[in-house]
């Protein structure tokens, strides 16, 4: 049976609040984000170049290396014999 409390789904919304999200074009759900700050603050943490965003790895770790060369095999890539 379906769960009729859940309020992302569209069926259990009236119709009239479907049609006004429609009329939005997907943008209702994306209220924030780099687009929507202020200028200075883009330039701010562009100025970074991607140190801004924490990311998972410290330079040098090992798991980076692993994964960039599970990346690599997942895009065909092939690397040369270290």
């Amino acid at each position: 049976m379906a769960d009729n409390t859940n309020p992302g789904n569209f069926s259990n919304r009236s119709h009239e609040e479907v049609s006004n999200i429609a009329r939005k074009g997907g943008q209702s759900s994306h209220q924030g984000g780099f687009a929507s700050m202020d200028p200075g603050k883009q330039r701010d943490i562009a100025s970074q170049g991607g140190h801004a965003s924490g990311g998972s790895f410290q330079p040098g770790d090992e798991r980076a290396k692993e994964a960039g060369r599970k990346g690599g095999k997942a895009t065909g890539y092939s690397q040369p014999e270290e």
